[in-house]
């Protein structure tokens, strides 16, 4: 006689392979809305922190009130970030990705900025010297230079998003934490288990993916091989 099937589900098991083949294209929605949430948060934080920190390499007075705008935001607890942005966004992916935008502020920022300090002097000056303009100079020189301090600064924020997503399941766009905060009210161990473990390795795989994005855009810091 043929063994019944092994019901891990029933048993409420953290480990269970029925889990995932019966609830494959939720844990699958949940990792798109989770990575596009992540990707778009991150990508709108480069734009807006990337100005940031030009204008206060350019005008150094301006420095220390965009970096300790920028700490404060980081400071404030996640539930009531999305509360103050509640009003304007509403119960809405927008809402996840605006307080995303704001806690990835002051780790872009100030690396982007630490970057652009990193140039040196001199090579600017041979740059104008050579008739670089401000923006020829900015685009082609200083920003180069300052990537590995800014990636960085990007690979800390990205991996941080991943994690803060999961906080967006209190207004229901949490990506794979929409999963572990339902599986913890039904202490449904197997979801919890899952989606947590997703969620350390999408945060594992974005890490190595810019980290690997950095070697191939940066060959001028990698070291010699004998």
């Amino acid at each position: 006689m043929t063994a019944p099937p092994d019901d891990c589900l029933a048993r409420n098991e953290w480990i269970c392979g029925a889990y995932l083949s019966t609830r494959r294209q939720i844990l699958l929605d949940a990792v798109v809305q989770h990575l596009q949430l992540t990707v778009v948060a991150v990508l709108l934080g480069l734009v807006v922190a990337v100005p940031l920190a030009v204008l206060a390499r350019r005008w150094g007075w301006a420095a220390g009130p965009v970096l300790a705008v920028t700490t404060v935001l980081y400071t404030v607890p996640s539930l009531a970030m999305f509360s103050l942005l509640l009003p304007v966004y509403g119960l809405s992916a927008a809402l996840v990705v605006a307080g995303l935008v704001l806690y990835s502020l002051t780790l872009l920022v100030r690396n982007v900025l630490a970057g652009l300090r990193a140039v040196p002097e001199e090579t600017r000056q041979a740059a104008r010297g050579l008739g670089y303009g401000p923006v020829r100079l900015l685009l082609t020189v200083e920003l180069p230079l300052a990537v590995p301090a800014a990636m960085a600064g990007l690979r800390i924020a990205t991996v941080s998003a991943v994690s803060l997503v999961t906080v967006g399941a209190i207004v229901g766009f949490g990506g794979l934490g929409n999963l572990i905060y339902a599986g913890m009210n039904t202490y449904f161990k197997a979801q919890v288990l899952t989606a947590s473990v997703l969620c350390v390795v999408i945060a594992v795989a974005a890490d190595l993916l810019l980290l690997g994005l950095q070697w191939l855009i940066t060959p001028w810091t990698r070291g010699s091989r004998g």
